[in-house]
């Protein structure tokens, strides 16, 4: 239990001790984890604009004259990948006719008899999905033709494939960076007290002893960083949500406190297990020096 207190005593002594560089390391242990966050949430928003786009992908399955609409739209619905089908009969696609025409709609009257074929109106779980629904959709008795964006659908499975991709890269580029910066100031740490880790491993110290007062220095200094950023992120990012809504109405940007919590505690997560990490790294190569016989 004493050597439990000594290793958090001693660990606060360490911060308060060089306060000055405990703040700059705070600090940039803040801007890196607030990066880390905006990339996220920047990622997020984009996947989350790719995804009410692909619900919006829709494919018309026009059907024959004689066709069983209701098992039609039965057979479809049992396909894998299919999130919804929209019936629409003769009747309603006539009436969309006519409000699409606007002011010119009585020049519908002109067609006598209703031209128009009943048809369902598929839309996909996945971009991806698209094209592959649609050779199985053709194959249907009941289906005389179909009609869907299939370049729009390319080119959204490759910008989503894209942002996946981005986004692995970038959060492993900002937690590679947040190591470092956090293994150079408990390196410098351990190292302003050369002497005495010297004096304390030549009476008698064990390495654990010795090394874990930097350990939790280096804890706490990542896990104040992370907290700080999470604050500053979620304060700054509903801060700036009412003026892009204003200015961009028309893009579903992500308002959910609940997604911006759990970003928030992995971010904190994410500060606790590489600021530890780091300083064991940091320390361990240190004492493994310091133990070694002249």
């Amino acid at each position: 239990m004493a050597r439990i207190k000594y290793i958090f005593r001693d660990g606060w002594r360490l911060i308060w001790r060089h306060f000055g560089m405990s703040l700059l390391t705070i600090f940039t242990a803040m801007a890196v984890f607030f990066v880390i966050g905006s990339t996220m949430l920047f990622i997020l928003n984009i996947r989350n604009i790719i995804g009410t786009m692909e619900n919006q992908l829709s494919i018309q399955a026009y059907l024959k004259a004689d066709s069983d609409i209701e098992a039609a739209a039965k057979s479809v619905r049992a396909m894998s990948g299919v999130q919804s089908v929209n019936i629409i009969t003769k009747e309603t696609a006539l009436e969309r006719l006519r409000a699409r025409l606007g002011n010119q709609a009585n020049a519908v009257t002109l067609l006598g008899d209703n031209p128009l074929p009943s048809s369902l109106e598929v839309r996909v779980e996945r971009a991806a999905q698209v094209a592959d629904i649609a050779r199985r959709l053709i194959t249907l008795s009941a289906v005389e033709d179909i009609v869907y964006a299939g370049h729009v659908a390319e080119k959204l499975t490759r910008l989503s494939r894209f942002v996946e991709h981005f986004s692995v890269v970038m959060l492993i580029m900002a937690l590679a960076a947040s190591g470092v910066v956090l293994f150079n100031t408990i390196r410098i740490s351990v190292y302003s007290r050369a002497d005495e880790i010297d004096v304390m491993m030549k009476v008698g110290a064990t390495s654990t002893y010795v090394a874990f007062p930097f350990v939790i220095q280096g804890f706490i200094l990542g896990l104040l960083g992370a907290v700080t950023a999470s604050a500053a992120l979620g304060y700054a990012y509903f801060s700036a949500l009412v003026p892009l809504r204003e200015m961009l109405p028309f893009i579903p940007f992500i308002e959910s406190k609940r997604l911006l919590f759990t970003l928030s505690l992995v971010l904190i997560c994410c500060g606790a297990v590489v600021s530890l990490f780091a300083s064991l790294v940091a320390v361990e190569k240190f004492i493994r020096k310091a133990a070694k016989p002249l």
